[in-house]
């Protein structure tokens, strides 16, 4: 394999999921972006690049879709995935999985556990579990296969993950592929392990962290960052540059008020199964709510604005870029 650096509620574990380097000052300068805000573009740029990359290497992939229905080819849908489209968070169960393959100690998972539990109960991540979680998770990635990654992510998903999708998000997404658009999970986990989700689920792919790796074995550095706030925001924006998407026709989808970046950046913003916060923000902007946990009032699945509202547009930009590629 040439060399080249690769790379989905949060990503290598709560404590994992952040922007800010820990022991160093931050602050925005008056002549450019911040140390963080650069590491984020870059981890943007980076996941959108490994994601596209992985989808060329997977046939299956381009094939994702509903058979016979005419593309959208300027729209598309973005999920989150931890507590959106996945029950829990993705990474815990996929650490789960690798504890009981003797890859990850009890303690650790109980480490990765607790943090997860912190960050949902106050939303905010401390400086020590952001340094330790990213330690930990690139110490355990560091001279392995992306091979190896990859085929512990599809027995794992198989085992834990499968069960845990949210049926109402699912046919959420489902909406957006039979109306012909794309749909990409966006998330802090690691891009290998997010993919094998997205492909599980017939999506067309997915944004994640990435992991630097050099010859199919990691190096045990970060490309960037940990996919997160602004980055998934960079990500989006990225993608849509490299795949011709019109971003007010787009839709986006995600539980946390730490994807307000991402969900304002397109034309449609979904809060599904939203934190406290975010369910405020929504109600504030006028973004769509749909909840689907036990114990709560469900909401319908009907068809999201973005669908009922672009399809139209949608028919006619597909004419318009097929008439395009044919004088091209």
């Amino acid at each position: 394999m040439p060399s080249r650096s690769l790379p989905n509620g949060s990503g290598f574990g709560a404590g994992l999921a952040g922007i800010i380097l820990p022991g160093r000052r931050h602050f925005r300068s008056p002549l450019g972006p911040s140390e963080a805000e650069v590491r984020a573009n870059l981890a943007g740029e980076a996941s959108a690049d490994a994601a596209l990359a992985l989808q060329d290497e997977d046939v299956e992939l381009a094939e994702s879709g509903t058979p016979d229905v005419p593309l959208d080819l300027t729209a598309a849908a973005f999920f989150d995935v931890d507590n959106t489209m996945v029950q829990g968070a993705s990474i815990i169960h996929f650490a789960r999985g690798l504890a009981s393959r003797k890859y990850l100690q009890t303690s650790d998972l109980m480490d990765f556990a607790w943090k997860q539990v912190k960050f949902r109960v106050t939303g905010k991540e401390s400086s020590d579990d952001v340094s330790s979680g990213r330690e930990k998770a690139l110490s355990f990635v560091a001279g392995r296969s992306t091979e190896e990654l990859t085929r512990l992510g599809e027995e794992i998903y198989d085992e834990v993950i499968a069960d845990k999708i949210w049926p109402g998000t699912r046919a959420l997404a489902q909406m957006h592929l039979d109306a012909g658009q794309q749909v990409w999970l966006v998330t802090a986990t690691p891009v290998e392990l997010a993919q094998v989700i997205a492909k599980r689920l017939g999506f067309t792919g997915a944004l994640g962290t990435v992991a630097e790796s050099k010859d199919g074995v990691f190096t045990g550095r970060l490309v960037g960052d940990i996919l997160h706030g602004l980055g998934k925001a960079h990500a989006v924006r990225a993608l849509a540059v490299r795949e011709g998407l019109d971003l007010r026709r787009c839709a986006a989808y995600s539980d946390s008020h730490n994807d307000v970046p991402m969900l304002s950046l397109v034309g449609t913003a979904v809060a599904v199964n939203p934190d406290a916060d975010l369910r405020e923000v929504a109600k504030n902007r006028g973004w769509e709510i749909r909840d689907f946990r036990t114990g709560r009032k469900a909401a319908k699945i009907g068809v999201p604005s973005a669908l009922a509202l672009g399809a139209a547009g949608g028919a006619l930009a597909a004419a318009v870029a097929r008439r395009r590629e044919h004088q091209g």
